[in-house]
């Protein structure tokens, strides 16, 4: 991106698709069919915007609010923003979305018979961020995990046209545990952004002040919770993980690499002694391809 009002429309897609090689596992790796690449990419091009909207991570110059309609004197309001986006996705049912990633997204809509609900799910997830900075109950941060996870899952099942109730809630399962575990790297970015997803209750269970968490370093009190949430991330992903043996072939590999990348950062997380205040502590690959054999072979 130039930085400038110049930015062209491909520059606003590809500099969002880019994205995916940061991500913690391969959104669309190389061993899969051509076709679920490609529709996998186009879900994820859709669900990094829709986060980076309600991040405030657009790339400078305006591009994708122009693309979306939106006044360059509403650019900032990203609940604007999201009402824009909204309604491109809705284009994308029954017309001609104007956003690139939208355009890209509408083949695989229509060739995988995809609902508007997991993605108005996602926006909906990102409305949230706006309004609610606090979760108050562990069953309130499931419900935001309900929105701002799980239709992503959903989405993957049903691209690769494997959905079944049993799989769904198994999804469900390894979805919300790998956002947990993506909000405990986080906290100190999150509390930047005026967020905290660590829930009030446990908060007050172990002791922790948000003041504790705005420190270079936890201390025993903040590392005892996220020692706690971490067992409850660990206890989904171990839930969710006989969706793996549930599928076949190149799709039982994708989604071992899933619950394997959760459960490596939840091994980074605890090899780092539950300290998360210095920077996400991040799993190396050799323990992330360790974590998929052990997942392959059912041995959670």
């Amino acid at each position: 991106m130039t930085g400038t009002g110049t930015a062209r429309p491909v520059d606003a897609e590809r500099g969002t698709l880019d994205k995916a090689a940061g991500e913690n596992f391969p959104v669309a790796p190389f061993f899969l069919p051509r076709a679920w690449r490609t529709d996998l990419m186009a879900v994820y091009g859709f669900a990094r915007l829709v986060d980076d909207i309600g991040d405030g991570d657009l790339a400078p110059g305006g591009a994708d609010a122009r693309l979306l309609g939106v006044s360059p004197r509403a650019a900032d309001d990203r609940l604007v923003l999201l009402d824009a986006f909204e309604a491109d996705l809705r284009r994308v049912f029954d017309a001609t979305p104007r956003h690139p990633l939208l355009r890209r997204l509408q083949p695989t809509v229509r060739r995988c018979s995809l609902t508007p609900e997991p993605f108005l799910g996602l926006i909906a997830a990102n409305r949230q961020d706006q309004l609610v900075g606090r979760y108050e109950t562990y069953d309130d941060l499931l419900a935001y995990c309900e929105l701002s996870a799980n239709p992503v899952g959903r989405l993957v099942l049903a691209v690769t046209g494997t959905s079944t109730p049993e799989r769904i809630r198994r999804s469900d399962m390894i979805c919300t545990a790998l956002q947990i575990v993506e909000h405990l790297q986080d906290v100190a970015e999150d509390l930047g952004r005026d967020r905290v997803y660590l829930p009030a209750a446990d908060m007050k269970r172990f002791h922790v002040e948000e003041a504790d968490l705005a420190t270079n370093r936890a201390g025993a009190s903040v590392r005892a919770l996220i020692a706690y949430e971490a067992q409850r991330a660990r206890d989904l992903l171990n839930e969710g993980a006989p969706l793996v043996g549930s599928v076949h072939g190149r799709l039982k590999l994708l989604l071992a690499g899933f619950v394997a990348g959760g459960r490596a950062a939840v091994h980074a997380i605890a090899a780092a002694e539950y300290d998360v205040l210095p920077g996400p502590p991040k799993p190396g690959k050799l323990r992330l391809l360790r974590e998929v054999g052990v997942t392959l072979r059912g041995e959670g």
